[in-house]
């Protein structure tokens, strides 16, 4: 790329910045911020879609499952019809941000916390956060108008969640390019291996559903029989991860190359105690590490 950022250090950041953010729908803290509120705990999905969806405010399913694309609105419904009647938008956000600011003190500790790397970790990640353009992004531009925490370690979890949903946000629009719609989205990306079909199906499609988004995708010659993936739908794949890399490329653009490096470079330690936790699962729909 002309500015030096290249595509597979746009795919880097992403790497160790989405763990970062995922502690929200894992983290036993954050889980009991949401009991306060009301909201199940029994699995994640009952906090889940409320804690991602607030930044847009008390939406209802349709919108949610139009921002969120690949989960069954269905399931979308199940879980946002009552949320908001259990706790207001401002309670919600105010409750995630407590429960991911106990999470990281109870991963992190006073000692990562503390350090002056974090402080300039998250620095950097909010310069790149504020350059990201968020014109045709729902989640990314909610998450960019909330106001900024103090602390810098909240200020690096917020960076991180506008970046990752600035990313998603463009992930559905090269979908949407290839002509993939939600099911054939799992579909496809099941099909060349980025996590199991069981891992899929917890976005709440029924296998009647998935069997017919796979028929339609064997019409295109993009899966074999068997649910595989042909040459024709890897090669697809590649091209959506290729646009989605690109359409996810701006802040690092604005940020530039060196701070871009050195960002990654500071990141590590957090990257590591996050996966050292055990919190996060070893297998992801979002195919990190596989795709």
């Amino acid at each position: 790329m002309a500015d030096g950022v290249e595509p597979g250090k746009v795919r880097q950041l992403w790497h160790l910045l989405e763990p970062l953010h995922a502690l929200l729908y894992y983290a036993p803290e954050v889980f009991e911020e949401a009991a306060g509120l009301g909201y199940g705990t029994e699995e994640r999905w009952p906090s889940y879609f409320p804690f991602r969806a607030a930044p847009l405010g008390a939406v209802g399913p349709e919108r949610v499952a139009s921002a969120f694309y690949s989960f069954s609105p269905r399931m979308v419904a199940e879980h946002i019809g009552g949320a908001w009647k259990a706790a207001s938008q401002a309670e919600v956000l105010a409750a995630r941000l407590r429960g991911i600011d106990r999470a990281y003190r109870a991963i992190l500790g006073d000692e990562l916390i503390g350090r002056p790397e974090l402080a300039e970790a998250a620095a950097l990640a909010r310069r790149a956060a504020e350059a990201a353009d968020t014109a045709g992004r729902p989640l990314a531009a909610a998450n960019a108008e909330l106001a900024w925490p103090e602390p810098p370690h909240l200020q690096l979890w917020q960076a991180a969640t506008i970046l990752r949903e600035h990313r998603g946000d463009g992930h559905l629009a090269a979908l949407m390019v290839a002509g993939l719609d939600p099911v054939e989205a799992l579909v496809s990306f099941a099909a060349v291996g980025a996590a199991s079909v069981e891992r899929f199906a917890s976005r709440g499609w029924s296998e009647q559903e998935w069997a017919a988004g796979r028929e339609r995708l064997l019409v295109r010659g993009l899966v074999e029989k068997d649910g595989t993936a042909t040459e024709a739908g890897r090669e697809l794949r590649r091209r959506v991860e290729q646009d989605t890399d690109r359409l996810a490329a701006a802040p690092w653009q604005a940020l530039g190359p060196e701070a871009t490096e050195r960002l990654g470079t500071l990141l590590g330690d957090y990257w590591v105690a996050v996966l050292s936790s055990g919190l996060l699962p070893s297998e992801s729909t979002l195919g990190i590490g596989k795709a």
